[in-house]
């Protein structure tokens, strides 16, 4: 029988960062769909958020509360900021390197809905590639790849570990604590930014479990996204482009976004994401950004990723503008816990990251506060788990049921592609009641076919997006609701 003292599933920031948290002695295994990289720290862009100094905590505290709409949990964001002043110097004497000027002083930028300078980045644009990078290295437990979990072993309130799928094999895992880092919802959208891995079966199964879900309405819609290519993640063109002064123009070159806010392309990203999509609805007309302000030698240094990524699709940046379009992003919602990432009700069950609900980013999340997150809230999470009185050995109970046989189905793949177009059509930017009931009506006739497993637990988290959405009659930050 494998047992651990602690399973991890995840390997993007938020596991990583707990990973390292946890010491030498706990038998600790870190689990990942595919390969590690695969996850959405490695294509996350712009940057990580710290607060500056003491001073600068209220300050940052004030504009995640404002672009989450004041639905915050404000303990939580009080949390994550003053939680940074130890993390950061912490991800730094570890040997983190962060972009810095001639003079070796850390260099900082600003994004959309951020008040001041904060943001430091990596590789220019690259920052969570090489903090993921970072993190691989630093890690001194056993990692394991090509794992699969299908279901959380749960009986009496306690979880006992996991079902997976590891190298196409069924295998039980059993640990003391599970710590669930496995990130958000954004493969059940047609249009996303998001790592292929990331397509919400843990949330399903806590669904399956009635393990709540909380703000699961809020769902991120990054502004600027290249959608001309055939796969489901689509290319990321970050916020960071317009904090440096790239502008968001229709076909003849107007700035519209100033119609939706006078902040214009520096409006918080729900703003942004719906001005875009309103103009392009309402004038036909293609969405561009346009970064012809900018010295092409400083953008190549600054953007070096970007440069590169659409130099093989025929770009010439920062000469040429690019259309764009706003995609799935971020799931602001998640499973919902406490500071610590315990879940009430739930013994030896964490969750951190993206997957987490701890309220900190309310109706819409502030610009690159998420990899802050995975590492305070990850910190957060191990310090309570180390800090629990040893329980005696108790007895595993035997767990019958097992999905591993029947995780695909003959039509799933047909279905998961209607499923991507309901929630990018009816669950998306803007909806509209009918469009809701609609959704919900498609989703409860899909679930009564003969599906897989995977396919059952994507409709489970659908469901609960579509009735949090349903739920809430007003519009507020990413739910955008119209009168039919």
């Amino acid at each position: 029988m494998k047992k651990y003292d602690v399973l991890i599933i995840g390997a993007g920031i938020a596991g990583l960062y707990a990973a390292m948290q946890l010491p030498k002695s706990k038998k600790v295994l870190v689990v990942c769909k595919d390969i590690p990289w695969e996850c959405n720290t490695f294509y996350a862009q712009g940057g990580m958020v710290t607060a500056l100094n003491e001073a600068d905590i209220a300050v940052h505290v004030e504009d995640t509360m404002a672009a989450g709409a004041y639905h915050n949990s404000q303990e939580a964001v009080e949390i994550l900021s003053r939680t940074s002043l130890t993390t950061t110097p912490d991800i730094i004497e570890r040997g983190m390197a962060f972009d810095k000027d001639e003079a070796g002083a850390l260099l900082y930028t600003k994004e959309a809905a951020h008040s001041v300078e904060r943001i430091l980045h990596a590789g220019g644009d690259a920052t969570g590639r090489y903090m993921h990078y970072f993190m691989m290295v630093q890690n001194t437990h056993q990692l394991q790849r090509n794992t699969l979990v299908y279901d959380l072993l749960i009986e009496n309130g306690r979880c006992y570990g996991v079902k997976a799928m590891v190298n196409y094999e069924p295998t039980t895992i059993y640990a003391e604590d599970v710590i669930i880092a496995s990130g958000g919802v954004g493969s059940l959208y047609a249009y996303n930014t998001n790592s292929r891995t990331v397509s919400a079966d843990i949330h399903g199964i806590c669904v399956e479990k009635g393990i709540a879900l909380a703000d699961m309405e809020f769902m991120q819609f990054h502004p600027t996204v290249f959608v001309d290519t055939p796969f489901a993640r689509k290319l990321l063109l970050t916020e960071a482009l317009r904090g440096e002064g790239a502008h968001v123009i229709g076909e003849q070159g107007n700035r519209f976004l100033f119609e939706y806010d006078e902040r214009g392309e520096l409006a918080s990203r729900d703003i942004v994401a719906r001005g875009i999509f309103d103009y392009m609805r309402k004038s036909g007309e293609r969405a561009y950004l346009d970064f012809s302000m900018f010295d092409t030698v400083w953008f190549e240094q600054r953007f070096p990723n970007i440069t590169r990524t659409f130099e093989a699709l025929g770009y010439h940046f920062p000469q040429d503008r690019v259309a764009i379009s706003p995609a799935f992003h971020y799931a602001n919602g998640g499973i919902k816990c406490d500071t610590h990432g315990s879940i009430s009700g739930m013994e030896g069950l964490y969750v951190i990251g993206e997957a987490a609900c701890t309220g900190v980013h309310g109706a819409n999340r502030l610009a690159s506060n998420s990899l802050l997150e995975g590492v305070v809230f990850a910190k957060r999470a191990v310090d309570h788990l180390l800090g629990k009185a040893v329980e005696k050995e108790r007895n595993i109970p035997t767990f019958e049921r097992d999905y591993g046989n029947i995780l695909h189905k003959e039509k799933d793949k047909i279905y998961k592609q209607k499923l991507r177009k309901i929630m990018w059509d009816d669950i998306g930017i803007i909806r509209t009641t009918k469009g809701l009931h609609e959704a919900k009506n498609f989703i409860y006739d899909m679930k009564n076919r003969e599906i897989g497993r995977l396919l059952q637990l994507r409709l489970n988290t659908a469901s609960a997006i579509v009735d949090a959405a349903l739920g809430r009659k007003e519009s507020l930050g990413s739910h955008y609701i119209e009168s039919d």
